[in-house]
């Protein structure tokens, strides 16, 4: 039987149609028709027990209703990214090919860590102060530096969405020498107001006495200005994909090397939410001497997520572009590279109903491949981690117990 994140089949879209907001009464219904077989799912798995690593949640109205708000945001996410026709994919299809050859041909689709090439230090940081309320926090920006290697596919478009040329990042710091935690925010965020409050990032701050930077992710924020329609990290642009991972990573790589510079031998921790668990993984199998890495919710593929959420129908053209895909998808997920965090440094939390990051199809994967580190399961979706004091605990023990934060902070609480 099921268990209760196994998915039905998605009913299948016309083959070759464009989805997102194409049929109206479709993304009105679709979301109540979905989490309402995840409730009937649930029940079956929760009678039978369940099995294997993933819990199962007793079935709630509450866990429908964080169901379904996924479901909606799916909806959103896909009005934001819709289909391209089928000229587009031929496009997108030829560059996956070529980009097949470049990186084969470099050794990069066995040992990917030689993609991902290692930054110099950011230099001409700026750096402006702000207070509101009586509190106060710096803005940071430097030039990226990051480009695709010469002669890699999609390089020059990449090259044309100038609003990425740039990294910004909110810093809060104190003025005596503190610990730091570097917080990778998820899709669609990236901007000021949301980052702090689903970070929670002035308790981090004030109560645990972290110095707190919260980078802002390729295509997102103030980097996502000028982007043509329909330009989006994730999307189903193969090669901008990769090209935003490999920024992204980059780009969080720099932020780190400028607090080494700031603070030669404090400690060093990631916390991250969905798309920046993803990239905090990455960037966790790269860098040495990380205190911690807190993945929250996060993929471990980003072609496999993609492709499940497509909605393509089952002869689909579009297919192709997927199967062509996956040896890249495989070069820039985590679970081709080993992390350089300690164990005691390795902490996930995920939701037994997401919708939008499948449980054990992707976190379960990390987690196995992470040597299952402690993780923090809560009865909610992919959206409901920040009401979610399961979810607050846990990352603030991680703090405590990976030795980022003194034991005494969470004992003064």
């Amino acid at each position: 039987m099921p268990d209760s994140n196994d998915a039905l089949p998605e009913h299948p879209a016309p083959s070759g149609k464009k989805q997102g907001g194409a049929n109206p009464l479709a993304n009105i219904v679709g979301p109540f028709t979905k989490a309402g077989g995840y409730y009937a799912r649930s029940w079956g798995a929760y009678l039978d027990g369940g099995r294997g690593e993933l819990p199962v949640a007793r079935p709630t109205l509450s866990l429908a209703t964080h169901a379904l708000r996924d479901e909606i945001v799916l909806v959103g996410l896909r009005w934001r990214r819709p289909l391209s026709d089928a000229a587009v994919y031929e496009r997108i299809n030829a560059e996956v090919d070529d980009a097949m050859d470049f990186y084969g041909a470099r050794g990069w689709l066995d040992a990917p860590a030689g993609f991902f090439a290692a930054p110099p230090p950011p230099t001409e940081v700026s750096l402006r102060s702000y207070t509101n309320r009586n509190r106060t926090h710096e803005r940071m920006s430097f030039e990226s530096g990051y480009q695709p290697y010469v002669g890699e596919p999609g390089r020059d478009r990449w090259l044309g969405y100038t609003g990425n040329r740039r990294e910004y990042a909110l810093v809060l710091r104190h003025r005596e020498p503190r610990p730091w935690l570097v917080c990778v925010h998820g899709t669609e965020m990236g901007r000021v107001g949301l980052d702090l409050t689903l970070f929670r990032a002035w308790h981090l701050h004030e109560d645990f006495g972290l110095n707190v930077v919260l980078p802002v992710l390729p295509m997102h924020g103030p980097r996502a200005r000028g982007l043509p329609k329909g330009a989006v990290f994730p999307g189903e642009d193969v090669m901008d994909d990769v090209h935003a991972t490999a920024q992204a990573v980059w780009d969080i790589r720099r932020v780190l090397a400028w607090i080494r510079s700031e603070a030669p031998g404090a400690r060093i921790g990631l916390n991250s939410i969905s798309l920046g668990g993803y990239i905090a993984a990455l960037v966790a199998s790269l860098e040495d001497d990380l205190t911690c890495a807190i993945l929250g919710v996060p993929p471990a593929n980003l072609v496999s997520i993609l492709g499940r959420h497509a909605g393509l129908g089952v002869d689909d053209p579009r297919h192709r572009t997927l199967e062509l895909a996956e040896p890249i998808g495989r070069m820039i997920s985590p679970l081709s590279l080993q992390p350089k965090v300690p164990p005691e440094g390795r902490f996930i939390y995920a939701g037994v109903a997401d919708r939008i990051v499948h449980p054990r199809e992707q976190v379960l994967q990390l987690w196995e491949h992470w040597g299952r580190p402690d993780i923090g399961w809560y009865s909610g979706g992919h959206t409901g981690f920040f009401q979610a004091r399961p979810v607050q605990r846990f990352v603030d023990a991680a703090l405590v117990q990976s030795g980022l934060v003194d034991a005494g902070a969470l004992d003064e609480r």
